[in-house]
């Protein structure tokens, strides 16, 4: 299933969860009359709710009635999971060419690590897949695109076997790791800063449930800016497959339903290039992989 956290258009609040069926929405809400059904409230209710739940759903779409399928040009796409309990989870350099550009663009040698280069963007830079992107030069004045296949954990566990981590994920999203380079780069390489600016994380548009992508490492990932191609690969040129990245932090924590993991962008990022590209207001990126969809996101100048 393609679900996804939308509101009315035009609304503040009224979020609710549904699922898409090409060009339009099945709204949740409708289907669960009489409230009886309180997984299906939000999008970590239902992953919380775990199989049963989504079995459950998939039952009540195949009945839905008329009212409750809404064209999906009347509704506002949210992130799928607008506001997570945790952190999101991120893999720095895992992608043998950008580890290359981005260690280069630096003046270092080019090495290739043994384990995940892992650290977190904070959950107010989640924003929704269509949503304006923040630029304040007060702050930064070189902020670069990353396209990122995002996972979102489904079933808990702590020392999770690479063999069996892929039955621990519910489903796969786009991310796009906007970052501040210049923050990121400062003395002491500021890597949590220079990702967490708020709205700097776009994300879905829709969370595909992981039955449609048996395999994760057979997808291609594409970005553009102002409609000119940056970055085009596929997710089996990653270092860490998603099955070593999850198994890499269970060995250290726990891993708990609804994390948010974005597994490290490929080559292409503005300050991997000659000369260094950063996005300019009114820049608009489409970051794209293969049987999910598209994020659309323009940046616009503000100050504080």
């Amino acid at each position: 299933m393609r679900l996804v956290t939308f509101r009315n258009r035009g609304a503040t609040e009224g979020t609710r969860i549904g699922v898409q069926r090409e060009a339009s929405v099945v709204d949740v809400a409708k289907l669960a009359v009489g409230g009886s059904a309180p997984e299906l409230r939000d999008m970590l209710a239902l992953i919380d709710a775990g199989a049963p739940a989504l079995r459950r759903l998939e039952t009540l779409i195949t009945s839905a009635p008329a009212d409750a399928l809404l064209p999906l040009d009347a509704v506002e796409l949210l992130a799928p999971i607008p506001r997570p309990r945790k952190n999101i989870f991120c893999v720095g350099r895992n992608y043998a060419e950008h580890a290359a550009e981005s260690l280069r663009a630096i003046g270092q040698e080019v090495t290739v690590t043994e384990t995940p280069n892992i650290f977190t963007k904070a959950v107010t830079t989640v924003a929704g897949p269509y949503a304006d992107i923040p630029l304040d030069p007060g702050i930064s004045d070189q902020l670069d695109w990353e396209v990122e296949l995002g996972v979102v954990i489904g079933q808990a566990g702590r020392h999770i076997r690479k063999e069996d981590a892929l039955a621990h994920v519910f489903g796969y999203t786009v991310v796009n790791d906007i970052s501040a380079r210049d923050i990121q780069h400062r003395t002491g390489l500021q890597w949590f800063l220079g990702k967490s600016l708020d709205g700097t994380c776009p994300m879905g548009p829709c969370l595909v449930t992981a039955d449609e992508l048996p395999d994760p490492q057979a997808l291609r990932l594409h970005l553009e800016v102002n409609g000119v191609t940056k970055q085009d690969s596929t997710t089996d040129q990653m270092l860490f497959d998603v099955a070593a990245i999850i198994a890499a932090l269970s060995e250290v924590l726990t891993l708990e339903q609804g994390d948010i993991i974005a597994t490290g962008t490929p080559s292409g990022v503005g300050f991997g290039r000659t000369p260094k590209e950063f996005l300019r207001p009114g820049d608009l990126m489409e970051s794209t992989i293969e049987g999910i969809g598209t994020l659309r996101n323009r940046i616009v100048l503000v100050e504080r």
